[in-house]
């Protein structure tokens, strides 16, 4: 039998095998520019990646023209240009996917993978540059403009991929602070769970279910895998609705369903009979001033968190008297019978004259601030502080009868303990913005650093927390600075308690966001209060100090007195043997010191961190592969 015919070689001569193509020119073209419209579609995005996502509609909307030369022109696509074509189409259908998920996707989980996502629209313009890079333009009869248009968004989607965007420092560090604090039993916690409900855009009702709904569709998609991202992420969506004053927690159904239908799931319940609120049935709805209908229940403790809104549209309400909705109830009620479903009985809620009682002892108590006798100004300081803590409309009715003033007043008393609850009270207080103006105005910040720097242990904490509070207004982060806010934060973070230095590096990395800030900290002492924090393994608040000295290497001063061998050789121990999210942040510190100082990075490079730059470049968490790639660029220049 003869051996069977082999093709003969192919000859550098011989014309490239032909593409096989799975539509004919036009229908291409044509679906390019579909995708192309489709991806433009999308009205808005999440905060988080809305910068970005305003980038990629810029590019694809300088795409346009040249498919539509196309579409009109309608040249024979030799086998190069639809396979160019066809490149482009992956790289647009990505776009429009990437696009859609930072749309409609969750906001926790696209704020917690920001560095995840961001990877991903590199990898967009990595396609689209590929797949124009080399277009055959005279051959597919475009014209000189659209040519010239199209090379020079591809040159800049070849330095989109090479540019390193600061992340957002006070976002990721807000994101830390909350994950690692297993209980958030402190307004000062409070107050970053207000300011992150804000940057993502999840402090209205219908914010946090649009939001329920979409780590519903992750959660489904996961498939039971990634199990800690998940809880992370529920825990957060929980915090968010809890500070939202809505009760409802259950992610996984789409209704808190009673354990009478536990037996019935595919039964579906009519939209209208469940509260927008907790999102189950209703056994009293009522009617509010809006028109809308609630549980009776719930919208009552709406009202009674000081909120004057309707949930659902958020009209503000012109009174708050409940109509009992008989029409309605009687409907469910036929409902349940009709379907043999059992509503579960409540039990009735506990009377609200106690909390009545003493909202009404507030203006009393604001006056007893102020009283000449000492044992009076004790009881109404402790009281205040209480109260203060409870809600919303207690803030409020304690800063409408005068008591911030009268607060800041006992600052200065001698007693430890009135120190103490008066700080802690103007913390509570803080957590609205109006109230955080009000308090800087009055004079307080010199009176919280003087607590600060010889109050009792926990009058420390909360000076520091206070002050963290007080500076999420940017003018207030100048204030307490040249106010000689940074030295005594310094010296609680070198010789606090465990939860006095985290009160006091979350207050630094807050400050030192501002400039001048950063060289003032410096001086205060930070760098070696930082190193101390980072030896001590059992405070676990390495990450807290390497995000500081993240910010402190961006500032000449600063990094001049950072960017010491010693450092070096720590932060390559990190990179080494350190959590991913250490090697993270010590991978960041390292670049920006090694851009600046190039002999620093030779010298980490000594002790064997080319391996480890390999295997996290591969390996690492996605932040981390993007360092250790700009290190590994880095290292080959030098």
């Amino acid at each position: 039998m003869p051996p069977p015919t082999q093709p003969p070689p192919s000859s550098p001569d011989d014309p490239e095998p032909s593409v096989a193509r799975e539509m004919d020119d036009e229908d291409l073209v044509e679906e390019l520019l579909v995708t192309v419209n489709s991806a433009r579609a999308f009205p808005e995005f999440r905060r988080t990646q809305r910068k970005e996502c305003a980038n990629l509609l810029r590019w694809l909307q300088l795409v346009l023209p040249l498919l539509e030369e196309l579409r009109d022109a309608a040249p024979r696509l030799t086998d190069d240009a639809y396979r160019r074509l066809t490149l482009l189409g992956r790289a647009l259908a990505a776009a429009r996917r990437l696009l859609r998920s930072c749309h409609d996707g969750s906001k926790i989980f696209l704020a917690l993978e920001s560095e995840t996502v961001l990877s991903k629209f590199r990898s967009v313009y990595e396609k689209m540059h590929s797949a124009l890079d080399g277009m055959p333009y005279a051959e597919l009869a475009i014209s000189d403009e659209v040519k010239e248009q199209v090379e020079l968004m591809n040159a800049q989607l070849m330095r989109c991929q090479k540019r390193t965007d600061t992340q957002d420092m006070e976002l990721s560090m807000d994101l830390m602070v909350i994950l690692q604090n297993k209980e958030y039993e402190r307004n000062a916690d409070r107050a970053i769970l207000e300011r992150l409900a804000k940057k993502l855009e999840l402090q209205t009702l219908a914010e946090l279910r649009a939001e329920t709904m979409a780590i519903k569709k992750l959660i489904n998609e996961r498939n039971g895998q990634q199990a800690d991202s998940t809880k992370q992420i529920i825990g957060l969506l929980n915090k968010f609705k809890e500070i939202a004053g809505i009760d409802e927690k259950n992610v996984l159904g789409d209704v808190s369903m009673p354990k009478s239908l536990d037996k019935c799931p595919s039964l579906t319940i009519p939209n209208d009979f469940l509260c927008p609120i907790t999102l189950e049935i209703m056994t009293d709805p009522v009617i509010v001033a809006s028109g809308q209908t609630y549980e009776r229940r719930s919208i009552q403790k709406w009202l009674d968190s000081g909120e004057r809104t309707c949930p659902k549209t958020r009209q503000p309400l012109a009174h708050l008297s409940l109509a009992p909705n008989y029409a309605l109830k009687n409907l469910i009620l036929q409902w349940c019978e009709n379907n043999m479903v059992e509503l579960q009985k409540r039990e009735p809620e506990p009377a609200a004259e106690q909390g009545d009682q003493r909202k009404e002892d507030i203006p009393s108590l604001v006056e007893g601030l102020s009283s000449i006798h000492p044992d009076v100004q004790r009881k109404a300081v402790k009281k205040i502080r209480m109260l203060s803590k409870e809600c919303p409309e207690n803030r409020l009715l304690i800063a409408d009868n005068g008591g911030i003033p009268a607060l800041i007043g006992l600052l200065a008393c001698p007693d430890k303990k009135v120190q103490e609850n008066t700080v802690t009270s103007l913390l509570n207080l803080s957590i609205d913005d109006k109230n955080k103006l009000l308090i800087t105005r009055g004079g307080a910040i010199p009176l919280i650093i003087e607590i600060l720097r010889n109050g009792s242990p926990e009058a420390q904490e909360n000076s520091a927390a206070t002050l963290f509070s007080l500076s999420m207004l940017d003018e207030n982060k100048a204030a307490i600075g040249s106010l000689g806010g940074l030295a005594p934060l310094v010296e609680l973070l070198r010789n606090g308690t465990a939860r006095g230095k985290k009160d006091a590096a979350t207050a630094i990395f807050n400050l030192v966001l501002t400039p001048q800030n950063k060289a003032r900290a410096t001086h205060a002492g930070i760098v070696p209060a930082l190193l101390k924090v980072i030896d001590d393994k059992g405070l676990g608040m390495v990450d807290e100090a390497l995000s500081i000295f993240l910010l402190l290497s961006s500032h000449d001063k600063c990094r001049a007195e950072i960017g010491t061998t010693a450092f070096v050789e720590k932060l390559v121990r990190l990179i080494k043997d350190g959590t991913p999210k250490n090697k993270e942040c010590a991978l960041s510190v390292l670049l920006e010191l090694g851009t600046n100082n190039k002999p620093l990075l030779v010298h980490g490079l000594r002790f064997g961190l080319h391996e480890d730059l390999s295997k996290l470049a591969k390996n690492g968490t996605s932040r981390a592969q993007r360092k250790a790639n700009s290190l590994i660029q880095l290292a080959r220049k030098l």
